[in-house]
């Protein structure tokens, strides 16, 4: 991780930037490094896969935080928690039901709950980073996380191999004692958490070796996802039992992966349709041109009309994104930028200013009437 640069100065940006100049500035980069426009060229693909990854983290307020605090080895997937696996109560050994239950176990209540009934495992949360074009056609993905699984060694029960747990003799297996308390008011009766089995209402004498007793183990995980057509940034797929295994031989929980849709240098979504600008020059908006326009879909040709004027939009039925439920797709939005020339030549001044002696009034109508209401307005 030391030969990697920082992320931040990947993209140009300073530490405090905000979501937008993030990607405003991914996208600038993007532009610059994308393939299509440098092929075969090993550096500029290069570049263009460190933009990608250093947006794939800042983009995202987790990774961010994470990298803020630690650096690379805060996103890098073998880093404690740190990977698109979430946070599990279970980290560290600690579950948080037992927390919960070392604080609330009994404050009067007459009815505890069974210390080793079978309880759902926790929910995982990971992300998953994909193209505009991924997102627009579908794809699958392998992705990476962590999870809680029951010992493959103890089965879960955190004994060693051979032997079991014992009921606690000073719970009878409840997982809660009584504890009478002389008051002013008399004798009052209350519940708490087993100090001899921590509240889990079994002992073990001989713990596994290989979970230290805890009956479950943090593993990382590889899963095949796949990603529908339509998809946008934000969403979130749901994988059932693919979480945190239960405790005591409960259901597992569910993984949950919020997709993470890369901005595209040329297009830009809204719904399901898709927008982006193009580029002519200004004798193509003035005699009008046949055009090539970059879709999803590929290369379309389209016909500029006589006059076109900047801004300009014209529509492309269809050429959107499909629908995530599957039914209807997208249009796509083309607005007209009208790029003036610079650097001209003597005689290319010349033409210019013949074709302006040439011109009139009728040949600018929003000239015409910019100036009508000037004088509507001072009376000139």
């Amino acid at each position: 991780m030391a030969d990697k640069r920082d992320y931040y100065e990947v993209l140009g940006v300073e530490k405090g930037a905000s979501e937008d100049d993030i990607k405003k500035a991914f996208r600038k980069k993007a532009k610059l490094y994308h393939p299509d426009l440098h092929p075969n060229d090993k550096e500029a693909e290069k570049n263009f896969k460190e933009v990608n990854e250093a947006y794939e983290v800042l983009s995202d307020k987790d990774k961010k935080a994470r990298y803020d605090q630690f650096g690379h080895a805060g996103v890098d997937p073998s880093y404690g928690t740190g990977g698109a696996g979430g946070y599990s109560s279970y980290a560290s050994g600690f579950d948080m039901d037992d927390i919960l239950n070392s604080f609330f176990g009994g404050f009067g209540s007459r009815r505890q709950a069974n210390p080793n009934a079978p309880r759902r495992g926790t929910d995982v949360e990971a992300v998953c980073s994909i193209s505009f074009e991924e997102a627009a056609k579908g794809c699958t993905k392998t992705i990476s996380y962590a999870r809680i699984e029951n010992c493959d060694v103890c089965d879960g029960s955190g004994a060693r191999k051979g032997s079991s747990p014992k009921t606690c003799s000073a719970c009878g297996g409840t997982g809660h004692v009584t504890v009478n308390s002389r008051t002013p008011f008399g004798v009052v009766q209350t519940s708490r958490a087993c100090d001899n089995c921590n509240g889990k209402g079994r002992v073990i004498d001989d713990p596994c070796p290989r979970c230290d007793g805890k009956g479950r183990i943090r593993k990382k995980k590889e899963e095949e996802i796949n990603i529908p057509a339509g998809i946008d940034d934000g969403q979130r797929l749901s994988m059932s039992s693919r979480g945190n295994a239960g405790v005591n031989h409960g259901p597992a929980g569910d993984l949950y992966i919020t997709v993470n849709v890369r901005p595209h240098s040329l297009f830009e979504r809204k719904g399901n349709d898709v927008y982006c600008e193009l580029p002519i020059t200004f004798v193509q908006a003035c005699l009008g041109a046949e055009v090539v326009v970059p879709t999803l879909d590929g290369k379309v040709t389209y016909t500029i009309r006589e006059g076109t004027q900047p801004g300009d939009r014209f529509r492309l039925k269809g050429r959107g994104i499909v629908s995530l439920n599957g039914r209807g797709k997208g249009d796509q939005y083309v607005t007209v930028t009208v790029e003036v020339p610079k650097n001209l030549s003597k005689r290319q001044k010349e033409l210019l200013q013949e074709f302006d002696g040439q011109s009139s009034e009728k040949n600018y109508q929003n000239r015409k009437g910019f100036f009508n209401r000037l004088k509507e307005m001072f009376g000139e």
